[in-house]
């Protein structure tokens, strides 16, 4: 929200009328002065008096004039920098609040259209280093689907090109026809930039986004008029850039931040705390129900000695993505640790059964993974349903083992 002040702009660019008659009457009285001592008194001084005088309130007039000019002016630079500073502090202060990365580049590219004058539509464009292909992330007044379209490259860019590669400044165009077609881009790429922008582009202005030293993307300013941006504006631009690539660094912090502790790093679900804590919001449904299922690798530790530890992630990974792929719709999936994991999930219990046994038998198949669950229905009682399921899932477990027990004593006799 935008704070009141107490400053008032005809405070600021006026003054006062005690100031006036200071600057007018002190110089005036000297001027008399002075033109009485070296003249004698005659018709003839009345008149070169009242010619000073004039003279006198003209340069005044005149001085005053560019004065409020220049505080007018100045004036407009501080409410465009009081502007900038308040869009910055919003950025910063709201990082940890975006849901994601989208929602904080929309922000950035939306404050900083309104906060440059000249500037109707824009957009940000993110850097993939690894092919080098730029990509819009965010838009205002332009066709987002049709511009990503174009198999785009930073080599591509104005601001790559005009910046001898270099990228390190703020660049303006005034003109674009005086850059000229970008030789760059074929002539279908190029036909699609035109049909993605309801207005001809003729000015634009592009500075780089860089976060901990890297080129991150760019910020681009485009207006359907020419001349629209001049080098205030780009110092403008220079200074909310700097503060949104602070403000996003820290917001990419805050996510890796919570990223860490919210997530298992190997399997990107849910770790015990947060699966935890979000048990505390889940919504039963009584006409279907909900089953705490818990799962537990069979194999992992033959696979570990086996095949090595690398192996044995592998393992937990395939299992973790075959729960995301047969049992995340609408559910709650969370790594307990190890080669545990937890499902809470809405019945009936006869199709997550199903469910669970063609998972067995896909992971047995494609990955050699194999392990044993127990399932219990929650009704918001955790104590008492991980109990259950934990008990079956370690019978399931038992009876396994005794079953490869039989079998191996089976063969032995055999032989």
């Amino acid at each position: 929200m935008k704070q009141k002040d107490n400053l008032k702009s005809k405070q600021i660019d006026r003054v006062d009328i005690r100031y006036h008659i200071i600057l007018l009457v002190c110089p005036l009285l000297l001027i008399i002065f002075s033109f009485e001592l070296l003249n004698p008194l005659g018709n003839n001084n009345f008149l070169s008096i009242t010619f000073i005088f004039l003279i006198y309130v003209l340069g005044y007039s005149l001085s005053y004039y560019l004065h409020q000019n220049r505080l007018h002016r100045l004036w407009q630079h501080l409410e465009r920098v009081l502007s900038i500073n308040e869009a910055t502090y919003e950025l910063v202060k709201l990082s940890n609040q975006y849901h994601d990365q989208q929602d904080f580049l929309d922000a950035l590219l939306n404050k900083s259209i309104r906060s440059i004058n000249g500037a109707e539509m824009g957009s940000i464009v993110v850097l993939d280093h690894d092919t080098n292909k730029l990509t819009y992330e965010s838009v205002v007044g332009v066709d987002q689907s049709k511009l990503n379209k174009v198999d785009f490259h930073l080599e591509d860019s104005f601001q790559y090109q005009l910046s001898q590669g270099k990228c390190d400044r703020v660049v303006v165009i005034n003109d674009i026809n005086e850059i000229g077609a970008n030789k760059e881009l074929s002539q279908q790429a190029q036909n699609i930039f035109k049909g993605a922008c309801p207005k001809p582009i003729r000015s634009t202005l592009s500075t780089p986004i860089y976060i901990d030293n890297k080129l991150f993307g760019m910020l681009n300013l485009d207006s359907s008029q020419y001349e629209a941006f001049n080098d205030y504006d780009s110092n403008l631009v220079s200074v909310l850039t700097q503060e949104a690539c602070n403000a996003l660094s820290l917001y990419q912090k805050n996510k890796q931040i919570h990223k860490l502790a919210n997530f298992d790093s190997l399997t990107e679900l849910f770790n015990r705390q947060a699966f935890e804590k979000k048990l505390k919001t889940w919504k039963l449904k009584p006409h279907l129900g909900s089953f705490l299922i818990l799962i537990d690798m069979d194999n992992l530790k033959s696979i570990n000695d086996n095949l090595g530890h690398q192996a044995g992630d592998t393992a937990i990974l395939s299992l973790a993505n075959a729960l995301k792929s047969n049992l995340s719709d609408g559910g709650l999936l969370g790594r307990f640790g190890g080669d545990e994991f937890a499902v809470i999930i809405h019945g009936p219990i006869t199709q997550l059964k199903q469910k669970i046994a063609r998972t067995q038998k896909q992971l047995a198949h494609e990955s050699g993974v194999e392990f044993s669950y127990g399932i219990a229905k929650y009704e918001n009682n955790w104590q008492l349903a991980f109990k259950k399921a934990d008990s079956e899932m370690y019978l399931q477990k038992r009876a396994k083992k005794n079953a490869r027990q039989y079998k191996t004593q089976d063969t032995q006799k055999v032989s």
